[in-house]
């Protein structure tokens, strides 16, 4: 509210300044009034609106900041001094109007925010005993019985109780389908229901719901400051005694005072101030509007300083959508039958193994029934009716538990990924995947050294050895660490970053410590809202293109914010040549220093569109 508020004021200052100068130009050149009384619009500014920015400039000044912004406050001052109150208001207006034009620039760098915001439902429909009543958001609470209407959005993350429809959760994780509803399936907050009426019951309240944590990260990404702004600090620091150093010289050599005041206002280096975190939120803008959430600015210039990529294996190497490659039955069962009944209850999961399975039954031309009571609790496998049948796909120690004498049934362990099926209680067949590279796996491994210096790249899995060594050889991969226990991954990691710094990408739970002790953790497809709590970017798209995405727009901000920064100073020192030369007067050097800041701020603005060359590989 206080940073709203100081915006909301340089707004007011920056307008009453501009109406000033309006009335002084009129008074003056229209109604032919005396200079004294022409001068009493441009005072009224310099006192009513130069006063507030002076007294923050002067605590500034009293805690040793000597920022860039200073140079403006001494030539304010000056300016009074020297009757040039024309100078003076155009000042104040280039203070004031440099910081509420970073405002709007930031506003509509960070449409995205905005855009989320809106998409948050005002209330909920809540069921009770008296019927259903309509409440505020923030007076859902866990275990409510919820009504999501046709096409209305999801307002909290929740599991069906009743109902039967599809919703288009696109917009949250980026895939560009909808997904089946049923009851015992889970729901989340932001997501678009379909045609059919949904009765939910909340497991989130919603300020803790998936869409709400995405709120949060993009405004904790817009309000944080990141390295790249604290070094335009820094050069602001040096770049004002310079500029206090030439206009004291220029008025000692000429004798002049004006010289000192037009080479002051043209040396206030605005786009030092502006350009940089417009280009930083319009990059973090980008990045939203690309599925990519940047949760930490520091990331997009760290990432050009990694050395060292470390990758999880399953669901960031590999495509995260596995193949069936055996259907080991037991005796009495058929592969058709078998492969009916788990697809049937697979197709309200979100497993990556539901996905293989599914393209399976459609290959084999199997139809698929209705499943009802579909319930997935985490670590129990995935349960459901499939006409009148108790259907149960989980790992071999969940059915072994159920059922003790399929032990002499199951065929043994080998490589690759499997999971059981049990009907009515009974074993009823071993189903074995394997998690194939994604496409891109290797030419995008293959490209981090030539095209971003990456020097070194290694696989850190939790899975058997063969396969992580399997998967290695075909991405391009030499280095592997198999069988990692998220102790041992935090620990390499750790190791790892104290050569060169890192870049980790993963997506499961597991991952999550790693992920915090490397230079630039990123979550890639939000499966795990631990891991996405650890990253400093989150990937909700399950494709390497969007890190390689990530990796151009962040290049691509450092060079534009320093563009901004350093080529606004660079003609902000072309100007204290020709004032402290005599060739600019106070005001219309005012100008010229008002036309860099524009300058600066639309190229600083450039961030926020996507590049040419998004992704090279």
């Amino acid at each position: 509210m206080q940073l709203r508020a100081v915006r909301h004021n340089t707004t007011l200052i920056a307008s009453f300044c501009l109406a000033a100068i309006a009335a002084h130009l009129l008074l003056r050149f229209g109604v032919q009034a005396s200079r004294s009384t022409a001068n009493v619009p441009l005072l009224a500014a310099i006192v009513l609106g130069g006063t507030p920015l002076l007294y923050g400039l002067l605590r500034k000044f009293l805690h040793r900041e000597f920022g860039s912004d200073l140079l403006g406050g001494i030539a304010v001052v000056t300016s009074v001094w020297l009757g040039e109150y024309l100078a003076g208001s155009i000042i104040v207006l280039m203070l004031s109007g440099g910081e509420a034009l970073e405002s709007y620039a930031v506003r509509s760098a960070s449409s995205v925010l905005a855009a989320l915001a809106r998409r948050v439902p005002a209330v909920a429909h809540r069921r009770s005993a008296s019927g259903i009543e309509d409440i505020a958001l923030d007076e859902v609470a866990v275990g409510d019985t919820l009504v999501i209407y046709p096409h209305e959005i999801c307002p909290v993350d929740g599991t069906v109780l009743d109902g039967h429809g599809v919703m288009d959760e696109s917009y949250l994780t980026g895939e560009p389908f909808e997904i089946t509803k049923t009851r015992g399936s889970t729901v989340i907050s932001g997501a678009v229901n379909g045609a059919s009426a949904l009765t939910i019951q909340t497991t989130r309240r919603a300020a803790d719901s998936r869409y709400a944590k995405i709120m949060l990260v993009m405004r904790e990404s817009e309000q944080s400051r990141p390295r790249l702004r604290r070094l335009g600090d820094r050069l602001g620091a040096i770049y004002t005694p310079v500029a206090l150093g030439v206009a004291l010289a220029a008025w000692g050599l000429s004798g002049d005072a004006t010289r000192f005041l037009a080479v002051l206002v043209i040396a206030t280096p605005c786009p030092l101030l502006i350009a940089i975190p417009v280009a930083i939120v319009g990059s973090i803008s980008l990045c939203a509007r690309r599925a990519i959430i940047v949760k930490s600015p520091v990331v997009l210039e760290q990432i050009a300083t990694c050395r060292t990529a470390i990758f999880d294996k399953t669901g960031t190497l590999t495509y995260g959508e596995p193949t069936l490659t055996d259907v080991m039955l037991a005796p009495g069962r058929s592969r058709r039958e078998v492969v009916a009944l788990a697809a049937s209850v697979e197709r309200y999961s979100k497993h990556p193994l539901a996905v293989a399975l599914l393209d399976a039954a459609s290959a084999e031309d199997v139809a698929l029934v209705d499943a009802t009571e579909v319930t997935e609790p985490p670590g129990e496998g995935l349960r459901g009716i499939v006409g009148g049948r108790h259907v149960r796909i989980a790992s071999r120690v969940k059915v072994l538990a159920e059922d003790p004498s399929a032990a002499a049934l199951f065929p043994p362990i080998a490589g690759g990924l499997e999971c059981v099926v049990a009907v009515d209680g009974r074993y009823a067949a071993t189903l074995r995947f394997r998690d194939a590279p994604r496409p891109e796996s290797r030419s995008f491994v293959e490209h981090l050294g030539p095209k971003h210096q990456f020097r070194k790249t290694m696989i850190v899995s939790g899975d058997r050895e063969s396969e992580v060594r399997y998967l290695a050889e075909q991405v391009g991969v030499s280095e592997v660490h198999a069988q990692q226990s998220p102790e041992q991954k935090l620990a390499l990691v750790r190791r790892e970053t104290t050569a060169a710094n890192t870049l980790y990408v993963g997506d499961g739970i597991n991952d999550a410590p790693a992920m915090m002790a490397a230079t630039v953790g990123i979550a890639i497809g939000e499966h795990s809202d631990v891991t996405a709590e650890a990253a400093g970017v989150v990937v909700m798209e399950n494709s390497l293109k969007k890190i390689d995405e990530f990796m151009h727009i962040s290049r691509r901000m450092r060079s534009i914010a320093l563009q901004s920064a350093v080529g606004g100073m660079a003609l902000s020192i072309v100007g204290m040549a020709l004032a402290s030369a005599g060739w600019l007067s106070p005001v219309s050097g005012a100008l010229a220093q008002e036309a860099i800041d524009v300058l600066a701020v639309l190229n600083a603005l450039r961030a926020a569109f996507p590049p040419a060359v998004i992704h090279d590989f």
